[in-house]
């Protein structure tokens, strides 16, 4: 039987890829059972104490329209106390950008749906004006002094107008890089991309757009998650959003299930010879905290075997400690 072990001191000198857990931003907006604040706050914790450095941690959008966020600036302080914990925001407008500011936040989000429809679906404008009011923002942020990622959402395919082409994906990754987004995140946000299909996209992007400077956000509908991001991978990409569990889908994208799983991505790039830093037990408890707070199953792929492994661990470590205190 494989026993887990903690990633070696020597991983230091093994390539990085930063994972991004998106569970708290992405993972929660969708979920029908609102949990408090201090359960976030609890969660988050599990996630600083696997290793995990980076986390989108609210939205700061309006309450009406998701209410899981409603507590955006509480929770974006709990993650700020978690210091050296990276801790970005999602801020689709200059409102949302204020409120963001106002709690602390030094990072943040815009997020560009690749079509008209997705766009109409999603924040009632059109492509043209979610656009301006994305690279307004971006501005806005640069201005004060912070971080900024900018998301092409259905960069794959829309689920009310199929195929996006990829010129329009690479049009809108120039414009958003030109009004001063720090990282493009291409995002597969209904899980309909397979691995050829994501390294035909990069290829199309990467001679515009700098590959240190991209990142992919990958759903598991189809079960391709893993498979997809390792398709980025071998292109160079080296920054992922994932999210403990599987949790996710966006409520304004009909098919959008859970994001690519934090435990699988991990497992698979710690497998393949990266170094993310990140705890499988670690992820695993933290699965179990949010399946507590949720009411309800998650794990990715890999829990089933994580949780035998650490069932099998825990039998030994108690055993060995059992004959321990008989020898004495």
């Amino acid at each position: 039987m494989t026993t887990i072990r903690p990633v070696p001191a020597s991983a230091r000198a093994r390539e990085r890829v930063v994972v991004t857990d998106v569970a708290l931003r992405d993972g929660r907006q969708n979920q029908p059972c609102y949990v408090a604040t201090a359960g976030k706050a609890a969660f988050l914790r599990a996630l600083a104490a696997a290793g995990v450095s980076s986390v989108e941690a609210a939205s700061f959008v309006s309450p009406k329209a998701v209410p899981q966020m409603a507590d955006a600036a509480e929770v974006m302080a709990e993650a700020l106390a978690l210091a050296p914990l990276r801790a970005s925001a999602l801020a689709p407008n200059l409102k949302g950008l204020e409120r963001a500011i106002a709690a602390g936040t030094r990072e943040i989000a815009v997020v560009l749906s690749c079509t008209d429809t997705m766009n109409l679906k999603n924040i009632n404008m059109s492509l043209a004006e979610a656009s301006r009011v994305s690279c307004e923002t971006l501005r806005a942020a640069k201005a004060r002094g912070l971080t900024t990622r900018g998301y092409l959402a259905v960069a794959f395919e829309c689920p009310f107008e199929g195929a996006t082409p990829a010129e329009r994906v690479l049009e809108l990754g120039r414009v958003l890089l030109d009004a001063g987004a720090d990282e493009i995140v291409v995002a597969d946000t209904i899980g309909a991309a397979g691995p050829a299909g994501v390294q035909q996209l990069l290829r199309r992007l990467m001679p515009h757009l700098p590959i240190d400077r991209l990142g992919l956000h990958l759903h598991d509908t189809r079960g391709m998650g893993v498979a997809n991001a390792y398709a980025g991978l071998e292109l160079g990409i080296r920054r992922f959003d994932a999210s403990v569990g599987g949790l996710g889908g966006c409520p304004f994208a009909p098919g959008a299930s859970g994001n690519v799983a934090t435990e699988d991505l991990v497992l698979m790039l710690e497998q393949s010879g990266y170094s993310t830093g990140i705890s499988l037990p670690g992820l695993a408890a933290a699965a179990d905290l949010a399946e507590e707070l949720l009411g309800r199953p998650l794990g990715g792929h890999c829990m089933p075997w994580l949780r035998r492994q650490l069932g099998a661990s825990a039998q030994r470590a108690s055993v060995d400690a059992t004959a321990g205190s008989t020898s004495r």
